[in-house]
Order: C-alpha cells, then sequence, then structure tokens
C-alpha cells in the first residue's frame, strides 16, 4: 500500500522526539540551514528540503532510522558529500535526509586480497590517502571527492573508467538496510560467485531507492611503477574523437583520456593561469613499467600525430602530472568563471564511440545557434561526454533554451543507440527519458523490483522511477 507521503507538522515534531532519543541530541537536527543544505545537489534543480536531518553513526543507529520512517510514513532520503547533479538529493515529499558523512570509518584494508572495506560516508580522497603508503589505490575518480556511498548509489565511473571500469566493476560486496529494517550483505569477498541473483549490481546505481548502503567492499590496485601524463591538441573535434577511437581499438591500455573542448579549454586557461592552445584537447594518462609506459606514449604520438596534433607532449614529472589533472578536476568551477553569477546546468549523455563525434557536433552546433554558452567535455574512451550550460539564474528563457538543447541532445543520442546518462544518473531530472530509453516493459520490470523492497514508496520518492 502506498503511503500519503506527506507528514503534518505534528507528524514531523513527533518524529523527530523519538528521533532524538534514539540518536542522541547531537545527530538530529530541523534548523532552516541544514535543512536547504540537505535539499539540493550541484545542479541547477530547485532546493526542496527535507523535514529533518539526521546523522547515524554506525549501522545499528541506520536500522532505528528506518524504523521510525516506516513507522511514521516518512519518506527517506540518504545522503553523502551532496555533489549529485540530477536531483538525487531533493525531498520532493519532505520526510527524512540521512547524512552518512559521519560513517566513514575504513573497516580493514586486506593488501594481499586487493580489497578494503569502508563505511559509507568515506570520500574518495580520505580513501586514497589511506591506501597511498600501502602502495595501493582505488581507481573509480569522478572528480569530485565524492562518498563511497554515493558513488554506489549513482554507478559512479570517471576519468580511469577506460582502463579500470566503474563502481559495477570495482564493488566486490554492499551491506544495505532495506526499507524493511534489515540488514543484507549482498556478497562475499570473493572475486567471483554464482551463487543466486546478483543483488550487488541490484543496488549499485539504484540512487537511494531501494535501500541504505552503510559499509562497501571495493577492489583495489597496485600504484603502477610509472605514471605519464600527456596533452594533445587537434585541429577539430573530429580528430580528436578519431585519435581516441583508434587508441581503444588499437587495445592501447590507455589509464585516462579526457576530451575538453575549445572552449573549456579557454576556460581552465582562464582559471588554472595555463597556456594550452584553445583547440579540442586530449588529456592522457599512462600506467605500467617504466618501458611499457614510454611504448604507450609513443603510439598514442604517432596517432596524434597522423590525425594533425603538433604538439604531443608527455611527462613523467609529478608536478607537471598534478597540474594538468587539476586543470580537468576544475574545469567545471572554470567553466562557471566564464560568466560569473551564472549558474551551471550540467548534463551528460553517452554513446558508441563510433557516434561521438557526430553526437558532440550535433550538440554544439544546437548551443551555438540558440546563444547558449556552454563547455563540452568527457571520458571520450568510453563515449560519454558532459555539457556545462552556463545560465543567469535571472532569466528563465535561458534555462528553458537549455533544457530544449539537453532533450535534443539525449533524443540524439538514444537513436545513436545510446544512454540518456553515462554516469549522472537519472534522479528526477531525467525520469522522462527512462522509458524512451529500456521500453515500457523493461520500466515495469524495475517498478516491479521498487515495489518488492518498498512496497510503501518511502525509500527517495520521486527518483529514478516515475
Amino acid at each position: 500500500m502506498k503511503l500519503d507521503l506527506e507528514l503534518t507538522a505534528t507528524t514531523i515534531g513527533e518524529l523527530a522526539n523519538e528521533l532524538r532519543s534514539v540518536l542522541g541530541a547531537d545527530a538530529i537536527t530541523t534548523s532552516d540551514g541544514l535543512r536547504e543544505q540537505h535539499g539540493g545537489g550541484e545542479s541547477y534543480h530547485p532546493i526542496a528540503p527535507p523535514d529533518i536531518v539526521v546523522f547515524p553513526s554506525s549501522a545499528e543507529a541506520v536500522v532505528r532510522v528506518v524504523d521510525l520512517c516506516r513507522a511514521y510514513g516518512a519518506p527517506m532520503v540518504p545522503h553523502g558529500a551532496g555533489t549529485s547533479l540530477e536531483g538525487h538529493l531533493a525531498a520532493l515529499h519532505g520526510g527524512v535526509s540521512i547524512d552518512m558523512t559521519r560513517m566513514n570509518r575504513i573497516l580493514s584494508v586486506n593488501t594481499g586480497d586487493l580489497d578494503v572495506t569502508v563505511e559509507a560516508g568515506v570520500t574518495r580522497k580520505q580513501l586514497e590517502d589511506r591506501l597511498a603508503p600501502d602502495g595501493l589505490f582505488f581507481p573509480v575518480d569522478p572528480g569530485a571527492d565524492a562518498t563511497i556511498g554515493g558513488m554506489v548509489s549513482t554507478s559512479a565511473t570517471g576519468t580511469t573508467t577506460v582502463r579500470y571500469g566503474g563502481m559495477r566493476e570495482n564493488v566486490l560486496s554492499l551491506t544495505v538496510v532495506t526499507p524493511a529494517g534489515e540488514v543484507v550483505r549482498t556478497a562475499s569477498r570473493a572475486r567471483k560467485s554464482a551463487a543466486g541473483y546478483d543483488l550487488t549490481r541490484l543496488f549499485i546505481g539504484s540512487e537511494g531507492t531501494l535501500g541504505i548502503v552503510t559499509d562497501v567492499t571495493l577492489r583495489v590496485f597496485g600504484i603502477p611503477d610509472a605514471i605519464a601524463a600527456a596533452v594533445s591538441a587537434f585541429p577539430t573535434m573530429d580528430a580528436a574523437v578519431d585519435c581516441a577511437m583508434q587508441v581503444v581499438q588499437l587495445g592501447i591500455p590507455v589509464a585516462r583520456m579526457e576530451l575538453m573542448d575549445e572552449v573549456q579549454m579557454a576556460a581552465s586557461n582562464e582559471l588554472s593561469n595555463l597556456s594550452y592552445a584553445e583547440k579540442p584537447t586530449i588529456f592522457f594518462e599512462f600506467h605500467g613499467s617504466a618501458a611499457g609506459v614510454r611504448e604507450q606514449a609513443d603510439e598514442v604520438g604517432e596517432i596524434a600525430a597522423e590525425l594533425g596534433s603538433d604538439d604531443f607532449v608527455w611527462s613523467t614529472d609529478q608536478e607537471e602530472r598534478s597540474s594538468l589533472w587539476e586543470a580537468r578536476h576544475t574545469a567545471y568551477y572554470a567553466a562557471l568563471a566564464l560568466r560569473p553569477g551564472s549558474k551551471g546546468f550540467a548534463t551528460d549523455a553517452c554513446v558508441p564511440i563510433s557516434q561521438l563525434a557526430g553526437s558532440i557536433r550535433a550538440v554544439r552546433a544546437d548551443i551555438d545557434e540558440c546563444g547558449l554558452t556552454a563547455t563540452i567535455l568527457g571520458h571520450v574512451g568510453d563515449g560519454n561526454y558532459h555539457v556545462v550550460f552556463l545560465i543567469d539564474p535571472d532569466e528563465p528563457s535561458e534555462l528553458a533554451l537549455a533544457k530544449a538543447v539537453n532533450d535534443r541532445m539525449l533524443r540524439d543520442a538514444l537513436e545513436r543507440e545510446g544512454t540518456s546518462t553515462g554516469e549522472h544518473g537519472i534522479g528526477y531530472g531525467k525520469i522522462g527519458f527512462l522509458e524512451l530509453e529500456h521500453g515500457a516493459a523493461a520500466v515495469g520490470m524495475m517498478r516491479a523490483v521498487k515495489d518488492a523492497l518498498d512496497p510503501t514508496g518511502i525509500m527517495n520518492p520521486g527518483k529514478v522511477l516515475p
């Protein structure tokens, strides 16, 4: 039975008091400032604040919160670092935001098995700092310093996916609190299993609609003996994408291959005080032995030269590599600086790599024809690209234009046998594209899973499924 998800003021007050009694006064707030902070992510979507914010510090505390929310019929919205982009964190029906950032312990590092178990609130950089002394690293890098639980929920990928895969490939097991208050371990630490349904990947990418992830077991990797970075500018976007296609087709094990268009390069030069050519540009990174890295760089350099790049430069210098990737990781903020006072509307699509140049070319022409300011960048080895529209928040017509371009871009991606989102997720921002992409029968199957696990519809309602 679906519940009436809107809570009365009396119910909110009673629920807050019960939560306070089981969690402690310092683990719950109803302050306007923190409620607003927990009602949105880093996007143009309007803020929809929860009624209550809680900060559990253990899986047992999460179970108590879930049990109380179920008893009161209160919607629950899991919250991590707050970096999501498609409205995942908006409390569309009020309720309780469950902030997982106090669950930030690294529970075990198993160097012999190359895996690590962490609580959901551990951040990517926190994990990186802990693993480095053991000569290990976790490869999924979405750019933001997201929490691991949030990365699970959105099936995060990022700059290194072309070589190491994303969260789906690097999560071994999860512990999840279901809407019924049950604690479920989805798998063991074994590297493979043929035992039953793959519950781990059911929850990866479910965006907090099926349960609350409390801890995660991840694959980790040894830090390579040698790492080199390279940058190469191309005369056209087609030439840049052709280079990426050839690198993939030839099986060169490039670790990162990040595309930035000429508008984004101009923005990044300005913000980071760089002097790269303002042309379509690919940033590369190579991992391996010293000889292997040199061989990879030489092969890619030859391909780039054949496609018109005359400035392919690579280096193993740590400072140079850090400067290059800092420019990539701050690309969103560089784009915003192009138009001070603007609001970023970030979107993404993913297509077969053979369709990437055509897809980008179509959206760039649409952007320019509409007179909008936007940058394009992406994980070119995966066919995944992002558009960041810079919108005047006081001009509703600009947002309407950007939404129209976004709609055409995503429909074009689907026509090219791609997807409406490679990594941002559906949230509620892209909810209208789910059935267009998968069809009514597949969406009906997703709804059957949702109804089976969350029959009253209180887990992050209004997200993923209409």
